[in-house]
């Protein structure tokens, strides 16, 4: 009987759709785990379909495709360390979220998924069956369980594979971030460990994937809980973790250590990631922006260069007679300090073009908003059409609290591919551009190091500069008290009443309220944005278009 077993965890970026691609990475894990003298070689929750595919797994030609790509790639590893891989499986007219053990070149073994999610990103009793609670299955001479994902966070699933024999716990994650995920992911698998006595080794994947970022920071704990191993977050990574078998069972050995950062930079790099990953992944390779010498797209710049680098950015001002001149010295000073191109195309004429049009059906009406998104859509028009010419995904810049109270001209300003900032409220997105400015990460940010985002743009108050001396405060209440309301109201799901109860005005909360529901129809039609928090606009909080309800209290 062996004393020592060594796994390799595969904390890698798989591409949904990509059976082929996602083989041939898990081929070259198992490679440097069979380099290395590995036992096991292990990689995330449906890892070869790509997760979270959503809708795509139940597709009978893609599920069959994945399971035989799975065979197949079971051939290929015939000679050398198991392998365990997440991937769909189907019997008889049920279809699993399962896990397959490969070993002699052929899938020796599969645990069935038992506990599906269905909220938040997730709608696995949508999609899958639920298996039955499992013993463990056999490596060698070692007996290991697999709670898959979210069998790990109920503790009926570990609790029955330590009474069936299970030496240890190697958990399969398809786990996407939010802020202050690592923490909660952590608790749970601390009371498996305390509840079982079992070591446990919690493995993620990494890499966006639409408006979510699977974040990596997979760890092991020993019993106790004290933590063993910690790989980074976001990065990828093949790392090998060590046990070693003594008279109190298996205990994982000290290995590598990474501390994480703090939730800004977490925040900042989740941005980045997923539109690195979106536009990598659909084959965009340059984006463009509308700069106008305000804080949300000059931050939404800056994330671009990080994720793209500047050779792949074009920043486009669309300055009208309402553009002060400090916004565009803003603009341009943003735009030299990121090095990306900029060209400015000035809207004045075509915007007289539109309104002479306009005139015979316009006569005798006030001008009045109809008027001013003319010119937001007009900047839509033109920016769109420089997407088309050049092949450039065109990125929108609204930020949370934008988005949440519908104050964006739909198919004007929200006009996009790609949201960077969708779910970071604004007065979020003040202390985020303070962190880029303050630090740099070149491991992982492409862009310059420095004061990218001057600090008038920070400073000064945010306008849509659409008519003279206009002020976002003009409209909506300041954004700490719209952001404070915001929080209750969508994060929170809280009520007027919990409004009130926190210190804001009634009628601000209720003026948020309605706002909040009456852009519901614009939402639905916004581009998808990086996922930062558990109530971020698209699967988190799905509410109907058609709504007449409001609280009253």
């Amino acid at each position: 009987m062996s004393d020592r077993f060594r796994i390799t965890l595969a904390q890698l970026n798989p591409v949904v759709g990509d059976l082929a691609g996602n083989a041939a990475k898990a081929r070259e894990a198992w490679e440097a785990g069979r380099a290395a003298g590995a036992d096991l070689v292990a990689f995330p929750e449906m890892f070869i379909t790509g997760y979270n595919a959503q809708d795509l797994v139940a597709k009978p030609a893609f599920h069959t495709a994945a399971i035989r790509m799975i065979e197949a790639l079971a051939q290929d590893c015939a000679d050398g360390p198991a392998l365990a891989i997440g991937g769909p499986w189907v019997e008889g007219t049920e279809l699993f979220n399962a896990y397959h053990i490969c070993r002699g070149g052929t899938v020796t073994s599969r645990v069935l998924k038992h506990h599906l999610p269905n909220e938040t990103v997730f709608d696995e009793v949508r999609i899958f069956d639920s298996g039955p609670i499992a013993g463990p299955y056999v490596v060698g001479d070692t007996r290991i369980g697999s709670p898959i994902c979210e069998d790990a966070w109920h503790p009926d699933v570990a609790e029955t594979l330590e009474e069936t024999g299970a030496e240890f716990l190697l958990v399969p994650n398809g786990s996407p971030y939010y802020r202050g995920k690592f923490e909660t992911r952590l608790n749970h698998m601390v009371a498996r460990v305390v509840e079982t006595g079992l070591p446990l080794i919690y493995l993620n994947m990494v890499g966006g994937q639409d408006d979510q970022v699977f974040d990596g920071g997979s760890f092991a704990l020993n019993p106790g809980g004290r933590m063993a191993v910690q790989l980074p977050v976001f990065d990828g990574t093949i790392s090998h973790v060590d046990l070693r078998r003594g008279d109190g069972g298996w205990r994982v050995e000290d290995g590598a250590f990474h501390e994480h950062p703090d939730a800004w930079e977490q925040d900042y790099r989740t941005m980045v990631t997923a539109l690195r990953d979106y536009c990598g992944k659909t084959g965009f390779g340059k984006v463009l922006l509308g700069l106008s010498g305000g804080v949300d797209s000059a931050l939404v710049a800056a994330i671009a260069v990080d994720a793209l680098g500047a050779q792949n950015v074009r920043c486009v001002m669309l300055p009208s007679e309402y553009t002060s001149s400090h916004s565009l010295e803003d603009a341009e000073a943003c735009a030299k300090a990121l090095g990306v191109r900029y060209d400015t195309v000035p809207i004045g004429h075509a915007r007289a073009a539109i309104t002479d049009t306009l005139e015979p059906l316009f006569a005798g009406t006030e001008e009045g908003l109809t008027e001013e998104n003319i010119q937001s859509r007009l900047r839509g028009l033109l920016l769109m059409a420089l997407s088309n010419k050049f092949g450039e995904m065109l990125l929108t810049t609204g930020n949370k609290s934008e988005v949440a109270v519908g104050y964006a001209t739909i198919y004007g300003d929200m006009a996009g591919g790609y949201n960077p900032i969708k779910d970071l409220y604004k007065t979020r997105v003040f202390e985020t551009c303070r962190w880029r400015n303050a630090n740099h990460r070149p491991e992982w940010m492409k862009g310059p190091e420095g004061e990218v985002i001057p600090e008038r743009i920070v400073t000064k108050p945010p306008s849509a500069e659409l008519r003279a001396d206009q002020k976002d405060s003009d409209s909506l209440p300041d954004y700490p008290v719209l952001d404070g309301i915001l929080d209750i109201l969508v994060d929170r799901d809280g009520s007027i009443e919990d409004c009130v109860a926190a210190g804001f005005e009634r009628a601000d909360a209720k003026q948020v309220e309605r706002l909040l529901y009456l852009s519901e129809y614009k939402r639905f039609q916004s581009a998808p944005g990086a996922r930062l928090t558990k109530r971020a606009f698209w699967l988190d909080r799905r509410y109907p278009i058609v709504n007449r309800w409001r609280d009253d209290t």
